[in-house]
């Protein structure tokens, strides 16, 4: 499903670990292109704005009041009303990770009954030429993607070490750290780039102007 804006001239996957630095890169990308030409779309926004929106025990679309027949399918309802703040779940806060378990879970209910029901609302109407997909984390979405826009996607990893990431304040968790929200592109393969972000700021910088060079040339 393209865009109202048309079809994007480049479309890169980033994957990563938690704390890696996956928002940092395509933040610094965005910064350095500027918004007018470049998105940065995650597929979590959809799940977070959702699983935010809470009347009765059930995840509600959009805050509209209704679900809606789409979301109906595949909602999962829960027990008691979460009441949460959008916004505070989509940044890298504890009160994101407060609640990472049950929107996996959620996620992942969403996901099975209808694979591509995230990667398609995030797509709608942008408008840039340049989309930067910044929290791919499933086979599912790249095949999506590529299959949606095929020569213009290009998949990016980013890797830390887990010395780094724990310096960033990331703490093992299972049912998190061992899901696959996490561990889904592990075996992918080869990644068409990976971006090493261990620590070394003059070695991250190469990488980023080297991506950006990439990317330029495609305008």
């Amino acid at each position: 499903m393209a865009p109202l804006g048309g079809a994007p001239r480049l479309v890169l996957l980033f994957s990563g670990k938690r704390k890696s630095g996956k928002d940092f890169v395509t933040g610094e990308l965005q910064s350095r292109l500027g918004a007018d030409l470049c998105a940065i779309l995650r597929l979590s926004g959809p799940l977070k704005e959702q699983y935010a929106q809470v009347d009765g025990g059930c995840v509600m679309s959009g805050g509209l009041g209704e679900p809606t027949p789409e979301l109906a399918a595949g909602v999962m309802c829960f027990g008691q009303d979460h009441g949460l703040d959008f916004q505070k779940l989509l940044d890298a806060s504890d009160y994101k990770e407060a609640y990472r378990s049950d929107m996996i879970r959620w996620g992942e209910e969403k996901r099975r009954a209808d694979p591509g029901f995230f990667c398609r609302k995030i797509v709608e109407g942008v408008s840039q030429p340049i989309w930067l997909v910044s929290d791919t984390r499933r086979r599912s979405d790249v095949q999506w993607f590529q299959e949606a826009f095929g020569a213009v996607t290009q998949t990016v990893r980013v890797v830390a070490s887990e010395q780094s990431r724990r310096q960033r304040g990331w703490v093992f968790t299972p049912g998190v750290d061992d899901a696959e929200s996490e561990c889904g592109l592990d075996d992918f393969g080869n990644f068409d780039w990976v971006v090493e972000n261990h620590g070394d700021q003059q070695r991250l910088e190469e990488q980023v102007e080297n991506l950006l060079e990439f990317v330029r040339s495609r305008l």
